[in-house]
């Protein structure tokens, strides 16, 4: 059977045991562009309508009431397992649709008022289409048909500026040379996956909740206040801010880094859960939200045992073709504690993000008659293309300035970047609660592994529940999900934070002779085993 992963990329493959053909790179057209903007358009509205979403309470939703019998049970078809997922975003979306494909009952709560469409297009990776197929062939082939195909082009490392080293011993750097270069391809042909594309958030909700989810599934404005296990295999009653008390089998936590299950399920302080979000490409709904959380995030990062990555992070979808696009879909300018990081999203648009070593809790002056624009006044000094440069004397390669001057202050997000240490001691799950996503694996944005991993977990999470045929066996099935992914998601993180770390560093790395070129070989050597690792078809 033959797919087109978008109408500008020819490919060939079959369901599961997929023969895939390399994709070959054709310029989008007129109408590809339209479409590509167009579906955000209206995915976006329907995310800030909440369509298919529950209107509201009928009263009769089956978890409002517990099993008739206070005893464990056997699960069948006609009284399968219940499900409720804390959080709507990729990772319980995922989590519920791959639940309901293997027949359970499903519910999904989710404390924001609307969907939003936060910062724009994620990368779903050749792993995470691989998860997506097995959950729901459907949803796997809407999402490679909305998607745009970024492995058909080269991805990598520049410096960003004018860049020598100690006593001219070694390598002169100009500004926008390749440091390192990555084919994410290769790799994936190699484990017989599809090459990864990029969509935009609302269309992968949009998506998820016409294909993998029975409508009104998701319940929006409901927070978990708490929860309380009723006994082995009698499953748990959750109450809500609201008051409102709901029962299941099953509770999933995949509601990001400041879990509010987390924060129960580890017996965290009070402040240690809330609103914010973490990942690069999130966003606040308007500048007053951006500003609270910004001083909240700090002060939950402790209680709920957080990192600050060091980096505050701005970020935005811009229309505008790159100079570049035919060339080039995924790259890094490096510099001295800051980075410009750029990917193809689509429908010639580009979703870039600059990177800024700084304190957390940092916000933007107000605009002003005399600045009207402060956020793109700051990276316009900070990536300076023109002499005297940035506040270091730098004068950086013009893309970064390219992409600023085609984005409107309004489309210019801002939040500090937070990930945390792998949870082996403490682990994902207690009793009949588990957690998944940034709840158990927040990570920082350079593998763009965070959303890829937590399809892997929903996929994971539903294959060892379908195998319960008592609700005395959830925990077991719970401890095996758990000691299946933590391995993985462990490394992962590990390599997503060192690779933020060392990005910064590479200005320091390259003035040292022979140390600077061994670091960049060793760099280029190692990328096709990360990628063989990252592209496992097997999770």
């Amino acid at each position: 059977m033959t797919r087109s992963a978008s109408p500008s990329v020819s490919t060939s493959t079959s369901a599961l045991s997929a023969t895939i053909e390399a994709p070959v790179r054709v310029p989008e057209s007129a109408e590809r562009v339209k479409e590509v903007r167009d579906r955000f358009q209206k995915a976006a509205e329907d995310a800030a309508a909440a369509k298919g979403c529950a209107d509201a309470n009928t009263g009769d939703e089956w978890w409002r009431q517990p099993e008739p019998n206070d005893q464990y049970r056997e699960v069948t078809q006609d009284r399968p397992l219940r499900v409720l997922v804390a959080g709507g975003g990729v990772a319980g979306l995922v989590t519920a649709a791959a639940c309901h494909a293997k027949g359970m009952k499903v519910a999904i709560f989710e404390q924001a008022s609307q969907y939003a469409p936060y910062g724009g297009p994620i990368q779903i990776q050749s792993n995470a289409l691989r998860a997506l197929e097995r959950i729901n062939t459907k949803v796997y082939d809407e999402i490679r048909k909305a998607g745009t195909v970024t492995a058909d082009r080269v991805s990598g490392l520049k410096i960003g500026y004018k860049k020598g080293v100690f006593l001219n011993l070694g390598q002169q750097y100009e500004k926008g040379d390749w440091l390192v270069r990555f084919d994410t391809l290769q790799p994936a042909l190699q484990a017989g996956l599809p090459a990864t594309v990029v969509v935009d958030r609302p269309v992968i909700q949009q998506i998820l909740l016409n294909h993998g989810i029975p409508d009104g599934t998701v319940r929006i404005k409901s927070r978990i206040a708490n929860y309380e296990e009723l006994g082995e295999g009698k499953g748990l009653k959750v109450t809500l801010e609201d008051g409102t008390e709901a029962y299941c089998d099953v509770l999933v936590g995949a509601d990001g880094i400041w879990s509010s299950v987390r924060r129960i399920m580890h017996d965290l302080n009070d402040g240690a859960d809330g609103f914010a979000a973490s990942g690069a490409a999130g966003g606040a709904l308007n500048e007053a939200e951006a500003r609270r959380m910004a001083k909240e995030s700090v002060l939950m990062a402790g209680g709920a045992n957080r990192r600050y990555s060091g980096f505050t992070c701005y970020a935005a979808l811009t229309e505008h073709k790159a100079s570049n696009i035919e060339d080039v879909s995924y790259q890094i300018l490096l510099g001295k504690d800051k980075y410009f990081v750029s990917t193809d999203g689509g429908g010639e648009r580009q979703q870039w993000f600059a990177l800024i070593r700084e304190d957390p809790g940092g916000v933007d002056p107000e605009a002003s008659e005399s600045n009207p624009t402060p956020k793109l006044t700051r990276l316009l000094k900070e990536f300076n293309n023109e002499e005297p440069g940035d506040q270091n004397g730098d004068v950086w390669d013009g893309f970064a300035h390219e992409l600023f001057r085609a984005t409107p202050e309004a489309d210019i997000k801002r939040r500090d970047l937070y990930d945390g240490a792998p949870l082996i001691n403490k682990g994902w799950t207690r009793g009949q609660v588990a957690i998944c996503g940034d709840a158990a694996h927040p990570m920082m944005p350079n593998l763009g592994q965070g959303g890829c991993q937590a399809t892997e977990d929903g996929y994971r999470l539903a294959e060892e529940l379908a195998s319960v045929k008592h609700t005395k066996d959830i925990e077991s099935a719970l401890s095996t999900y758990y000691g299946k992914r933590i391995p993985r998601t462990t490394i992962i993180q590990v390599l997503a934070q060192l690779g933020s770390d060392l990005l910064v560093d590479f200005d320091k790395m390259m003035t040292i002779p022979l140390v600077g070129p061994f670091f960049l070989f060793m760099t280029q050597l190692s990328m096709p085993f990360i990628l063989r690792f990252l592209y496992t078809p097997e999770f």
